[in-house]
């Protein structure tokens, strides 16, 4: 069955874009009726998150969201399927000029400086990746996450390797291999912003509520001296708009966890230009500090 879907999803990137965005748009209306348990999820995130909106605004909320998180899968067709020119088409990538020299322009004096990327959970984030594969001329690493499937972790996987010079660390590699990376002139596209446990997390607001929020930004860019700035995709008619940030001041500093809220507010002045983008059907707040029950 897998395979049969993995054979559609290649079979779809021939379809206009606009068809294929209706197409998501209808699927993700589906969802929203009658997936029950991820919607709830959604519909509890934007209550915690999001409590001055009234009940209808969140529900309209977390409708688009599901229709945002439907395309982005499908646009994964053309992304890990398209032609190279199709897919520079549909992408635009742009930001602070300094940060753009950084990733580009490997004549540029600081270029090869440890650098480190901020890539929240945004539907887009894969594009955000492709965009980078094919415009930056440094080598560019990734943290993978295994799939539930052998199918869909080689899809994934090969759709991630497609443009240019990159490398997927798996989780059970460790670090130290990402750090020697780092050092050695490549950039780190790190997405810290997903609840993935108690293990080296720190409980930081996140709108207001204590997240168990991971510490990989500020130790990565600490332990390896590396800059740091954001790279944010945003889901339009056209394609995606993938906004490099200038690098952030001051970051890493000496607390950890000051840095680890800093990212926290960082994320909550992006999600505040496309809200419903942002990757609400994840449990953001599943893991509760001792003797809080569970919010979902």
């Amino acid at each position: 069955m897998r395979k049969v879907l993995l054979g559609v999803m290649a079979t779809l990137r021939f379809l206009p874009l606009p068809l294929l965005r209706a197409l998501g748009a209808g699927l993700g209306i589906l969802l929203w009726t009658f997936a029950k348990r991820r919607k709830h999820v959604v519909k509890t995130n934007l209550m915690l998150c999001f409590p001055e909106l009234d009940s209808d605004s969140r529900e309209q909320l977390g409708r688009d969201h599901f229709k945002y998180v439907v395309q982005a899968l499908l646009d994964r067709s053309w992304l890990w399927h398209g032609s190279e020119e199709q897919i520079r088409a549909r992408i635009k990538l742009k930001g602070d000029a300094q940060s753009m020299a950084l990733l580009q322009d490997t004549s540029h004096e600081n270029a090869m400086d440890p650098l480190v990327i901020f890539a929240p959970h945004f539907v887009g984030l894969d594009a955000g990746w492709t965009a980078l594969g094919l415009d930056s001329s440094r080598a560019l690493t990734t943290i993978f996450t295994q799939q539930s499937s052998l199918e869909m972790d080689e899809w994934v996987y090969a759709g991630r390797m497609r443009f240019g010079q990159v490398s997927l660390f798996r989780k059970v590699q460790g670090v130290s291999e990402i750090v020697r990376s780092l050092k050695s002139g490549s950039v780190l596209y790190l997405l810290p912003d997903m609840d993935f446990g108690p293990q080296d997390t720190v409980f930081v607001p996140f709108y207001g509520q204590n997240a168990a929020t991971v510490t990989s930004l500020s130790r990565f860019a600490k332990v390896s001296k590396a800059k740091v700035l954001s790279v944010v995709t945003q889901l339009t008619p056209s394609g995606y708009e993938v906004s490099v940030s200038s690098l952030w001041g001051s970051f890493p500093s000496d607390d950890v966890q000051a840095d680890t809220k800093r990212m926290n507010l960082e994320l909550q002045s992006l999600i505040k230009q496309m809200p419903a983008q942002y990757y609400w059907v994840h449990r953001r707040f599943k893991t509760r500090p001792p003797g809080e029950p569970s919010l979902y």
